[in-house]
Formats: structure tokens, C-alpha cells, sequence
């Protein structure tokens, strides 16, 4: 399965598996949307 250029939903994304899928996607060239319920921390890792 490619995921190159494609868009992926990751929920829970500020700690935890949630975060890690981000990165491997985010690594994989991948548009990646961040959703967690701490923004403050959300915000810490997407810069």
C-alpha cells in the first residue's frame, strides 16, 4: 500500500501510538492532521 502524498487523520496524536503513527507518516511523506484533546501539547509537537 502506498501512502505517499495522501492525507492521514491521526486521533489521540500528542503522546503515545497516536503520536508515533504521526511521525512514521509525517517520516513516509505523508499529509498528516493532528487531532488530540491537549492542544497545549499538541502544539509542542507539530513545530
Amino acid at each position: 500500500m502506498q501512502i505517499k502524498d495522501s492525507i492521514v487523520i491521526v486521533t489521540g496524536a500528542s503522546s503515545g501510538i497516536g503520536l508515533s503513527t504521526a511521525q512514521l507518516l509525517a517520516r513516509a511523506e505523508t499529509k498528516v492532521v493532528l487531532a488530540a484533546r491537549n492542544i497545549e501539547k499538541l502544539a509542542q509537537i507539530s513545530h
